[in-house]
């Protein structure tokens, strides 16, 4: 029998667990008898504090996503310089070490096709996402360091072949190194710099 412990403890430890089961196993391991024995506790406890199983995998996937933007937001703000910034974020949003976070973006589009609150919370995540990359162009662009015609769809580029390049990566189609060149010798292209100008 689980601990009687306070309501938002308990509900706090079920939100956890759902986190921790989809980045070890991915959001379908997201169930109410995977989360139960995660958080060592009943599949009716968790079903008492839980408005649907749809709700805490959109809720898990937005906090594990929410978390990964706020991580790389504080590693850029070591660098003033827009190159350096972009340069970072190349080679943090296509670290193989974010690999788990990298397959609960994958399993959240293909749920999402079943599950509208899920796609509703992906597509919070990818504007939040567009937002963030669009702000570091402008902000390139307001120096006279960068020359694009479209930020924003200079943004959506970036993010799109992060997207997919990273979804190649989880089946170790080419390598790392591989896949950063790729990336920034596009976004060099699209934002007037020089060949080189984007790579570590």
């Amino acid at each position: 029998m689980a601990e009687r412990k306070d309501p938002g403890q308990r509900a706090a430890e079920i939100r956890a667990a759902a986190r921790d089961l989809a980045l070890s196993e991915g959001l379908p391991a997201v169930t109410l008898r995977g989360v139960a024995a995660r958080a060592g506790v009943t599949p009716g406890l968790v079903g008492h504090y839980v408005v649907s199983m749809d709700a805490l995998v959109a809720e898990a996937f937005t906090a594990i996503t929410g978390a990964e933007l706020d991580e790389i937001r504080a590693q850029l703000e070591a660098h003033a310089d827009p190159a350096g910034r972009l340069r970072t974020l190349i080679g943090t949003m296509l670290d193989d070490r974010r690999r788990d976070v990298t397959a609960v973006w994958v399993d959240a589009w293909s749920m999402g096709r079943r599950s509208e609150l899920l796609a509703d919370a992906v597509r919070a995540q990818m504007d939040a996402w567009q937002e963030f990359v669009y702000a570091e162009i402008a902000a390139g662009i307001d120096e006279g360091r960068f020359s694009a015609p479209d930020p924003d769809a200079a943004a959506w580029q970036l993010i799109g072949m992060v997207d997919g390049l990273n979804a190649q990566a989880l089946v170790r189609y080419r390598d790392s190194a591989s896949r950063s060149r790729l990336l920034a010798r596009a976004l060099e292209t699209e934002l007037g710099l020089a060949p080189g100008a984007l790579q570590s």
